[in-house]
C-alpha cells in the first residue's frame, strides 16, 4: 500500500482513497458522479426494495435517495457514497493550524469501546493518596492488594472502582464502566437519564473523608462549572453519591495527544513524534482556552499531551482537577513532574508557570525528550542535540522562551505567546518550500520594509508599530517638527516621558547621528521595563547608522549590530523583521552564511519582505562568486513590486556580464520591458553587440538567433551596432566624446565590395 502524499497525513491508499484524511490517490481513477435530474427529465422515483436505506448512508446524494442499479450491490452503493463523502471531507481544511498546515482528523469511536475490560491499576502506578508512598506492591508470588493500608503513614488507600456499571449516581447518572484511573482517582463514563441519555463523564474527588476538605472540593468544582468555552471540557454538575462526591462532565470522544504518541510508537519500539507543525497546530488551538482561564484569574496548572484531546478536526482541553485561582496561596498545587516550572514549589503558580507547561508539551510531542524528569527537569537539552531545533531555530526559541528559567523572560500572556505561536508555525511551513513567499502575514510589532533598491539601509528596516494604549500617542501625532534636532527638544522637554516619547527620541538620535540622545531615551526606557526588547532594536538601528565606506568600521557597527538584533529575534521568534535586520548586520559583519539563511527565512515566510530579502540573497551569493543562486534570487522579485524594474536590470547585468551568447540573449530579453532612457538603452545595447561579436568570432555565427530583434551574425550585429553608436553620439555633448563614437561606428559599418 501507497503512503498518502498529503502534508502530516499518516494514513495508506486503500481502494484508491486515503484511509485517514479521506483524499484520493493521485492515480486512481475519480469517482463517477451521481446522475443529477435536469428540468426536461424528471427524477425517477426509487425503487422499493422492502427495506429502510440506513441513515448513514443514504445521505443527501443530490437531494436523491441512492438506490443500487443494475449489477450493483448494496454494499457496492455503500463503499462509493462513502468514498464520495470522504472525497468532501477531503476538500474541508482542517481549522488546525489556521489553515496554514493540514492534521488529519481523529475519528469519534463507540464510547463503550473506551471502556476499560478489566479495571485494574497498574501496580508502579499505586501510591498512597494521603503520603505519596508506594503501595499495593506484590511481595514475592503473592500480587499487590488492590486496597489496604499505607505501611508507612498507615492512611486507607483502595484501588477497585467504587461504582458498578448499572449503578444510578444521584438518581440521574446511569454507570457504564470505568475509562481510566487518574490522579484523582477512577473516572467513569455514564448516561444522563435526564437529558436525552447524553454520555457524561464521573470524576471522584479526593479527601472526600475529610467533610472540610469535600466542602471546599464541591465549591471549588461548582465554581469551575461556571467556566465555559468551546475549547474547555464543560463541567455540568457536582453531585454526591454514598459520601462520595464526583464531578459530572462533557464527554470527548477523540484521542488524547499522549494516546496518539503511544500509537505512532514504531513496532521497534522507536519514538515516532509529531511533525513540528502539527505539534504548533495543537498548542495553538489550545491557547485560546488559556486565555480564557488567565482572564477570569485561574490558572490550568497541569497542560500536558493527557489533558489535550482531538475530537474530529479540533482540540478540547481537559482535566480542570488542577485548576486554582490566582490569588489562591493555600490550595494544594497539582502537576506533573517534567511539566511543572521549577519555581512552583517555592512561590507557587502563575500565568508563566502555565507557559512553562506550553513549552515542555511541545518539547514532549516534537522528539523524544529524555531526560525531562531527570536531567533536564528544570530546563532543555542542547540545542545541538534536538533535531528539530537545529531545523527550525525559530521553534527552538520559541521554547527557549517558554521554558526561561527566569519567569520574567518569558512571554507576559498566552495572548502574546499565541501571536508568536503562529509567526513560527508560517516559519516551518515555510521552510519546505523553495520559493519565495507569495502571503504578508500581519504583524502586531512592525510595519513592513520600505525598501524598493538593490541595497537596505537602517532607516529602510520596519518600522516599530505605536502603542495604541500609549497615552501620549495622540500628542505624537499631531507633531509637525520635520527637523529632527528641534523634534528631540519638543520631546525631551515634555512631562510625560512615556514609552511612545523616549522611543521617538531615541530615532531622533539615530538620525542626527547624537549618541548621547540614543543612551538616555534607552535607558529610561530600561528603568521603566528591564525586559523591553524594543531598547535592542532602537540601539542596533543605531550601530548600523554608525557603518560607513571604510570596511572595517562597517564590520564592527555590523557585528555589534548583531548582537542587538538577536537579542528581539529571540524575545519575538515569529517576527520577520528581525530576521531581516539581523540578516543586514550579518552582512556587514562579514558572516555571510548567517546573513544568507535569515536573508531566506525571511524570503520563503513572508511576501512583504521577498524584496528586500532577495536583494540580500543576490549581494551575499554574488559575494562568493554564485551568480546562478544570485540571479535566482533576483527573479523572485514579483513583477508588482516596485523593485521588479531593479531587479531585471540587475539581473540583464549579471547575464551579460557572464557573457555567452545565451547570456546575452536572455540579458536582452531581461530589459526588454523596461522603461530606460535612450541613451542608457543605446549603451546597453552597445555593450551587448559588442559582447555578442566577440562570441561570433570565437564560436562562429547563429544565423538562427536573435539578440532582440537582431541575427546573431557578423553583419547585422555589426550594423545594430554602429546604429547605436550614432544614437550614443547623438546624446553626447562633449565633441571630443561624440566624434569618437562616430568614428567607431564608421569604424564598424559593414564595408559592400559591389
Amino acid at each position: 500500500m501507497n503512503h498518502c502524499v498529503q502534508p502530516g497525513c499518516t494514513g495508506v491508499y486503500e481502494d484508491g482513497w486515503c484511509n485517514v484524511c479521506g483524499s484520493p490517490e493521485p492515480t486512481a481513477a475519480p469517482v463517477a458522479a451521481t446522475p443529477v435530474a435536469t428540468p426536461s427529465e424528471p427524477a425517477a422515483a426509487p425503487a422499493p426494495t422492502g427495506e429502510e436505506v440506513p441513515s448513514g448512508i443514504s445521505g443527501q446524494v443530490d437531494s436523491q435517495v441512492a438506490t443500487p442499479g443494475p449489477g450493483r450491490s448494496r454494499e457496492a452503493l455503500r463503499a462509493a457514497v462513502v468514498r464520495r463523502q470522504r472525497a468532501h471531507a477531503a476538500l474541508r481544511r482542517s481549522t488546525l493550524g489556521m489553515g496554514l498546515t493540514q492534521v488529519p482528523p481523529v475519528p469519534v469511536g463507540d464510547p463503550m469501546q473506551a471502556l476499560m475490560v478489566d479495571p485494574e491499576v497498574p501496580e508502579e502506578r499505586r501510591v498512597c493518596p494521603s503520603c505519596g508512598a508506594k503501595v499495593g506492591q506484590a511481595a514475592g508470588e503473592a500480587g499487590g492488594r488492590q486496597q489496604g493500608f499505607c505501611p508507612q503513614c498507615r492512611a486507607p488507600y483502595s484501588f477497585t472502582p467504587k461504582l458498578a456499571p448499572g449503578e444510578l449516581v444521584a438518581g440521574q447518572y446511569e454507570v457504564a464502566g470505568a475509562l481510566a484511573h487518574g490522579g484523582m482517582g477512577w473516572i467513569y463514563l455514564a448516561r444522563d437519564k435526564n437529558v436525552s441519555d447524553r454520555w457524561v463523564v464521573l470524576k471522584g474527588l479526593l479527601n472526600t473523608g475529610d467533610s472540610d476538605a469535600l466542602d471546599a472540593a464541591v465549591a471549588e468544582q461548582q465554581f469551575l462549572a461556571q467556566v465555559k468555552h468551546p475549547l474547555i471540557v464543560e463541567i455540568y454538575n457536582v453531585v454526591t453519591h454514598e459520601g462520595d462526591a464526583y464531578t459530572v462532565m462533557e464527554y470527548v470522544g477523540g484521542t488524547s495527544l499522549k494516546q496518539m504518541l503511544k500509537q505512532r510508537m514504531t513496532t521497534a519500539g522507536r519514538y515516532d513524534a509529531f511533525p513540528v507543525d502539527q505539534a504548533l497546530a495543537f498548542v495553538l488551538e489550545a491557547l485560546p482556552a488559556f486565555s480564557h482561564l488567565h482572564d477570569l484569574g485561574l490558572l490550568y496548572c497541569d497542560f500536558k499531551p493527557d489533558n489535550l484531546i482531538q475530537e474530529g478536526d479540533g482540540v478540547k482541553l481537559i482535566d480542570l482537577g488542577g485548576v486554582r485561582r490566582q490569588d489562591d496561596l493555600e490550595s494544594p498545587i497539582y502537576g506533573t513532574v517534567g511539566y511543572q516550572a521549577p519555581e512552583v514549589a517555592e512561590v507557587g503558580p502563575s500565568v508563566a508557570s502555565d507557559i512553562w507547561t506550553v513549552g515542555r508539551t511541545l518539547c514532549v510531542l516534537t522528539f523524544e525528550f529524555r531526560g525531562y524528569q531527570t536531567e533536564y527537569v528544570d530546563g532543555l537539552p542542547p540545542m545541538s542535540q534536538v533535531p528539530p531545533f537545529v531545523e527550525h531555530d525559530a521553534f527552538y526559541r520559541l521554547v527557549a522562551r517558554c521554558c526561561a528559567p527566569d519567569p520574567n523572560d518569558r512571554f507576559l500572556t498566552t495572548d502574546e505567546l499565541r501571536t508568536q505561536t503562529v509567526g513560527v508555525l508560517r516559519q516551518v511551513v515555510a521552510s519546505r518550500s523553495d520559493h519565495a513567499a507569495t502571503l504578508s502575514a500581519h504583524s502586531v510589532a512592525f510595519d513592513p520594509p520600505v525598501s524598493t533598491g538593490e541595497t537596505l539601509a537602517w532607516w529602510e528596516l520596519p518600522e516599530l508599530k505605536r502603542d495604541e494604549s500609549d497615552p501620549m500617542l495622540d500628542w505624537l501625532s499631531s507633531l509637525q517638527v520635520s527637523d529632527p534636532v528641534a523634534l528631540h527638544q519638543t520631546l525631551a522637554g515634555h512631562s510625560e516621558q512615556t514609552p511612545e516619547v523616549l522611543l521617538a527620541r531615541a530615532r531622533a538620535g539615530v538620525r542626527v547621528g547624537q549618541r548621547a540622545w540614543v543612551d538616555d531615551a534607552v535607558r529610561e526606557l530600561l528603568r521603566e521595563n528591564p525586559w523591553d526588547w524594543r531598547a535592542s532594536w532602537v540601539r542596533g538601528l543605531w550601530e548600523l547608522s554608525q557603518a560607513g565606506t571604510d570596511e572595517e568600521r562597517s564590520r564592527r557597527a555590523g557585528h555589534t549590530a548583531a548582537g542587538h538584533f538577536a537579542a528581539v529575534r529571540d524575545a519575538l521568534p515569529g517576527e520577520i523583521a528581525p530576521r531581516l535586520a539581523l540578516a543586514l548586520a550579518s552582512e556587514l559583519g562579514g558572516y555571510a552564511k548567517a546573513a544568507e539563511l535569515d536573508y531566506e527565512r525571511a524570503w520563503r515566510t513572508d511576501a512583504a519582505y521577498v524584496a528586500p530579502a532577495a536583494f540580500g540573497l543576490h549581494r551575499v551569493r554574488l559575494g562568493r562568486g554564485d551568480v546562478d543562486g544570485a540571479i535566482r534570487a533576483l527573479d523572485s522579485v514579483p513583477a508588482g513590486s516596485r523593485a521588479h524594474p531593479r531587479a531585471r536590470w540587475l539581473r540583464a547585468e549579471l547575464l551579460r556580464r557572464r557573457g555567452s551568447l545565451a547570456d546575452l540573449r536572455e540579458s536582452v530579453h531581461a530589459v526588454s520591458r523596461l522603461t530606460l532612457d535612450p541613451k542608457q538603452r543605446a549603451l546597453f545595447n552597445a555593450t551587448i553587440y559588442e559582447q555578442a561579436l566577440a562570441q561570433v568570432a570565437k564560436d562562429g555565427e547563429r544565423a538562427d538567433w536573435r539578440l532582440g530583434e537582431v541575427p546573431v551574425t557578423r553583419d547585422a550585429l555589426r550594423r545594430a551596432l554602429e546604429q547605436e553608436y550614432r544614437v550614443l553620439a547623438d546624446y553626447t555633448p562633449d565633441p571630443v566624446e561624440r566624434a569618437t563614437l562616430v568614428d567607431r561606428a564608421n569604424a564598424v559599418r559593414p564595408w559592400s565590395w559591389t
